[in-house]
């Protein structure tokens, strides 16, 4: 089974979120459709960037280390990034 960390920006504001889940469409879905507490009051969303991990707690590291780095500067330069 493979794991996401994704990040996903509000076409309301354009404001980020970042997550892991080992489903895309369905956690895109829970976000779009209001299930999300914390991405409710900014929809719709849409995935801008995914990477792609074996294991959970490889996921959840990389997810943990984003959320630390977060400003819009780096998750520019880090989205732009082929």
């Amino acid at each position: 089974m493979s794991y996401f960390v994704y990040i996903l920006q509000s076409e309301a504001d354009g404001s980020f979120y970042i997550g892991y889940t080992a489903n895309l469409t369905n956690r895109l879905h829970e976000h779009n459709s209001g299930k999300s507490y914390y991405t409710r009051r900014k929809m719709p969303w849409q995935i801008i960037y995914t990477e792609t991990y074996a294991s959970k707690s490889e996921a959840i590291r990389r997810e943990k280390q984003l959320k630390a780095l977060r400003n819009s500067a780096y998750l520019q330069n880090l989205i732009k990034k082929p």
